[in-house]
């Protein structure tokens, strides 16, 4: 036979339990789902929806806060007066040992004793209970046999009766008097230690609570309601103007009329109306340059268009008689190829100012004095029999060098054109003179030409302007434009006047790359 401690020979080992996943990453996951579902539910409600619904929650929280806080506060005060209480009246009945006495006990009902409502009872320290006569015994048990036995001073708990009510049960240190009868008398030798435990129920105090709890909740319900009706006025009145500028936005839309809206106040709603006043001012001048460039393009570009046809239409009925002879049909090709070149530099032009951008995109240092000295070479080459009279010192920028390269060509290309003039020999003899000067970021080009009445002044940087001396030469009348708009893109700007004893002078002034914001 197998002893005690020993086990058949056929047992196994059990396996070792295999340790669970840990089960912090499935609630940490379910608190990331709980939250995505309310931010999803949160999203699709409407601005007013939210503002409501945090009213009606702010007001919820601070009333649950409110009457949890008043419930616990009005719950301990009424313990805390019953203990005190029953702790009083059993302290004075335990000295003057009245319900302490055996023959009292047994004889005198708790109610003749002005304690109808109080269970009373003496807990002896050797575990003997006694009970007042005629009535229930409170609940006695270990803490207050802890009393009994001059463990503790003092027991206080509450005791729920199974199938019955809730008693709050005081034990105090009492001396119990084994007496019989009226005849005889306990000395100190006959006293025995014990506790007098008095109990009462909790009815009345449960049943003030409870209703005090209805009454919160009621409370707190109709706090909600009018939280959620008062957040609904709010955000109706507050969101009122948000209203009309979504309404504004989307009468934009649909009729593109870009028709500033009226503001009222100066709030935060005020200040956004404003703002989408201002872009609509925005994109109405953006809109109105637009309308502009197309009409001066369209006319613009109906002249070389126009010409190339008439030749091309002569050129052909030329061919149907016989054609034209060498010379004038290479003169006829030689106005269409010019007029083909004038009709490419002007699609240019107005590609680069139909950009219409507010900024500088692709910012890069440049070295401005490089961007002239290109600038120059291209010039040169078309001008050949003028003077150039060139000196240039460094200065960095931050821009486009494609556009720089433009705006410099373009304005020395306009002092090339009216440095030389209509009636100039074509032998290569110098004709005119041009002054280029490029000094602490202030380029300075200065012509021989006739210069600029005063009435042509104010309007030689506006597209498409062409005063009545320079009709009569090609130009579309958008280089000066582009100038203009390359100068503000980069922060600078640009003015043109005549130059004492001389022809047109233009300065164009760009920030040092110190100084530019990138």
């Amino acid at each position: 036979m197998s002893g005690p401690g020993d086990f058949p020979s056929y047992a196994r080992r059990a396996p070792e339990p295999q340790p669970r996943p840990p089960a912090q990453p499935v609630a940490q996951s379910n608190i990331r789902s709980a939250q995505t579902w309310w931010q999803e539910k949160l999203h699709k409600l409407s601005l007013h929806s939210r503002v409501t619904l945090l009213a009606a929650v702010a007001v919820g929280l601070a009333v649950a806060f409110v009457s949890i806080a008043a419930y616990v506060s009005v719950r301990q005060q009424m313990y805390q007066n019953l203990d005190d209480s029953l702790t009083d009246r059993a302290s004075q009945a335990a000295q003057k040992q009245v319900l302490t006495n055996q023959y009292n006990l047994a004889q005198i009902s708790p109610e003749a004793l002005g304690l109808s409502d109080i269970l009373v009872g003496v807990f002896l320290a050797d575990g003997e209970q006694i009970g007042a006569a005629s009535s229930t015994p409170p609940p006695m048990e270990g803490p207050e046999l802890a009393v009994a036995q001059s463990q503790d001073q003092l027991s206080k708990r509450t005791v729920g009766v199974p199938m019955g009510t809730h008693y709050r049960v005081v034990a105090v240190q009492a001396q119990y008097c084994p007496q019989l009868d009226l005849g005889h008398r306990c000395g100190s030798d006959d006293l025995e230690p014990a506790a007098l435990v008095v109990a009462q129920s909790l009815k009345p105090i449960d049943r003030t609570l409870h209703n005090m709890g209805i009454v919160l909740w009621a409370v707190g319900l109709l706090g909600v309601i009018g939280a959620a009706i008062a957040g609904n006025a709010i955000a109706a009145s507050g969101l009122r103007p948000l209203a009309r500028l979504s309404g504004a936005a989307e009468h934009v839309a649909r009729t593109e009329e870009l028709r500033p809206i009226p503001v009222d106040g100066s709030d935060e709603i005020s200040r956004l109306a404003m703002s989408f006043n201002a872009m609509l001012a925005a994109l109405a001048r953006s809109q109105d340059r637009q309308r502009r460039l197309i009409g001066d393009a369209g006319h613009e570009l109906r002249t070389p268009l126009t010409s190339i046809r008439t030749n091309l239409d002569l050129l052909a009925q030329a061919d149907k008689r016989g054609g034209l002879r060498p010379d004038d049909r290479q003169q006829l090709l030689d106005d269409v190829r010019a007029q083909m070149d004038e009709l490419t530099n002007l699609i240019g032009d107005l590609t680069e100012l139909a950009r219409d951008t507010p900024q500088i995109r692709n910012a890069e240092l440049i070295e401005l004095s490089n961007v002239v000295e290109d600038a120059l070479i291209k010039v040169r080459r078309r001008a050949p029999n003028l003077e150039w009279d060139v000196s240039l010192e460094p200065f960095p920028v931050w821009g486009d060098e494609r556009l720089l390269g433009r705006a410099v060509t373009n304005l020395l290309d306009n002092a090339a054109k009216y440095s030389v003039p209509e009636d100039a020999p074509t032998d290569g003899r110098t004709v005119g003179l041009v002054t280029v000067r490029l000094q602490d970021g202030v380029l300075t080009v200065t012509d021989s030409g006739p210069g600029i009445a005063d009435a042509d002044l104010p309007h030689v940087f506006e597209r498409f302007y062409r005063s009545s001396e320079a009709r009569s030469r090609p130009g579309s009348g958008l280089g000066l434009a582009i100038v203009k708009h390359a100068a503000e893109q980069h922060g600078g700007m640009i003015y043109a006047r005549n130059a004492p004893g001389a022809g047109a002078q233009f300065t164009l002034w760009l920030p040092h790359a110190a100084t530019q914001t990138r």
